[in-house]
């Protein structure tokens, strides 16, 4: 099981969830995303994306500065 990074930094809605959609085609089951995001909405749509997308929200830490960790269980 690996662990998978995405740097959407300085992305607006809605292309951080639209990136993470686009990677989210190569990563296999088991494996884990974490996304470093910037974008004040990205708690919100990344949680609405993983229950549309069944997959299981780890975690979404606000970083302070505005910035956003989430890990992503594939």
């Amino acid at each position: 099981m690996a662990v998978h990074t995405l740097d959407v930094l300085g992305l607006k809605c809605p292309q951080p969830v639209l990136k993470l959609a686009i990677m989210a085609k190569s990563i296999p089951a088991g494996d884990t995303v974490e996304v470093m995001a910037d974008c004040e909405s990205f708690p919100k749509d990344v949680e609405a994306w993983c229950g549309k997308m069944n997959k299981t929200l780890l975690f979404c830490l606000d970083e302070g500065g505005g910035k956003h960790k989430a890990q992503i269980q594939f």
